[in-house]
């Protein structure tokens, strides 16, 4: 898949012309410059590609670090979810989680407890896994803006979190036909606390990255 996403790259890049001789060349240091101005574009979407292929591999780990207690099970990935948005901005965070629920629909096993297939968007958990795109987008969205202000990456992951909700919840009660309360109760109530840990430990997380992600782009 990682494969795929390359050769995608190398087809929308444009092509650096390879070198001739010119009867008057540049000086050396002009000619590296020219050289890395053309290249900059082609390895920073490829830099982004592998960026965008980790988080959805990290998501992937962090479904196999379940707590089923019901038709929802209490996961790891929605951590990653929400910081591939603040880490990778709105497009880039929503390719990683749109490459994770790829993979997972074509049968690899990505989903909780190592399940995979088409089948899981129409289960439970069907608005949960859509959820996570739409978080990841709406975080970066968001962090886009903020500057690196901390009250707006709090501000942005806690949207990023409701966005799982505003999709999962309606989706299990159309599913599991049951009632508001107890869809609530299900599909809210226990993921509270842990939410509150993983949020801030994606705060955490993404202020330490983000200047190491910013220096390799210098």
């Amino acid at each position: 898949m990682l494969t795929l996403f390359f050769d995608l790259v190398d087809n929308l890049s444009p092509k650096t012309p390879l070198p001739c001789r010119d009867p008057n060349p540049l000086p050396s240091m002009e000619r590296e410059k020219h050289f890395w101005e053309m290249s900059n574009m082609p390895v920073e979407k490829l830099r982004m590609v592998v960026l965008a292929s980790l988080m959805a591999a990290l998501t992937a780990v962090g479904a196999y670090i379940h707590v089923p207690i019901g038709p929802v099970p209490i996961i790891l990935s929605t951590l990653f979810a929400v910081l591939s948005g603040l880490l990778l901005g709105s497009r880039w965070g929503l390719v990683s989680m749109g490459l994770y629920l790829l993979v997972g629909a074509i049968g690899m096993p990505v989903f909780a407890g190592g399940k995979g297939g088409f089948a899981h968007f129409f289960g439970p958990t069907g608005g949960y896994l859509f959820g996570f795109a739409l978080a990841s987008w709406i975080t970066g969205f968001i962090s886009e803006r903020s500057r690196g202000i901390l009250t707006l990456d709090v501000f942005a992951v806690i949207i990023g979190s409701l966005a799982i909700y505003a999709l999962g919840v309606p989706w299990l009660k159309m599913v599991t036909h049951m009632s508001w309360p107890k869809t609530f109760m299900v599909g809210v109530v226990p993921f509270l606390i842990g939410d509150a840990i993983k949020a801030f430990v994606v705060i955490v997380l993404a202020r330490s990255v983000r200047p190491i992600l910013k220096g390799q782009m210098t």
